[in-house]
């Protein structure tokens, strides 16, 4: 992993909501808890941001987060259908609450969006270009889904995208090495959570 200058850095925690990755959330059928703990990424997303804190890079949590009834969301794919039949990540619920051990700290910022990119219809990229961003660090769920859409659209946006490989779960792990082997390429660098807080001289 090749340095990552903190103070033209920041972290993304994208869509770690318990509705997402916990047990008794909307989308507990899918897999996504099982793998979430077996990639342990809530810990590992943990000190990665206590990493990014101390070395003073920028903490953006990413919620996906929708009103009642989904109200405006826009039907057009299965994963929006999802949101909605499941009555998902409505505001105000603990489905759309961080998981435990992610909540926001001090000094932290907050974005919410309603698709699966962290930029579309959202202030990230304002934010981003506010604090003088050229590396954009991502983690999250799920990583063949919203962190691949996130990936894609900083590189487009002239951003270094980097994506923690233990920071990211989806489903399973044939979803996790389509979006981290395949999908990322060209795209991202892929680094494990201490490999990338290394490269930030935090360890």
């Amino acid at each position: 992993m090749d340095s990552i200058d903190p103070k033209a850095a920041a972290l993304v925690i994208q869509d770690l909501q318990n509705d997402v990755i916990i047990e008794g959330g909307a989308f507990a059928d899918s897999g996504a808890p099982a793998h979430a703990t077996g990639q342990n990424v809530v810990s590992n997303v943990k000190g990665l941001a206590g990493a990014c804190r101390a070395a003073g890079v920028p903490v953006i949590h990413v919620w996906y987060i929708v009103d009642e009834g989904a109200v405006g969301l826009k039907q057009n794919a299965p994963l929006f259908e999802g949101v909605k039949s499941a009555n998902a990540l409505v505001r105000g619920t603990w489905g759309a609450a961080p998981v435990d051990g992610l909540e926001p700290q001090s000094g932290d910022h907050i974005v919410e969006k309603m698709r699966m990119n962290g930029f579309y219809d959202t202030r990230l990229d304002a934010l981003l270009r506010g604090f003088g961003v050229e590396t954009l660090i991502i983690t999250g769920a799920w990583t063949n889904m919203s962190i691949e859409h996130t990936a894609r659209h900083a590189a487009d946006a002239g951003y270094r995208a980097v994506v923690a490989s233990d920071g990211t779960s989806t489903v399973n792990d044939e979803w996790q090495s389509a979006a981290l082997n395949y999908a990322m390429q060209n795209v991202a660098s892929v680094g494990t959570c201490a490999e990338i807080a290394a490269a930030l001289g935090g360890r």
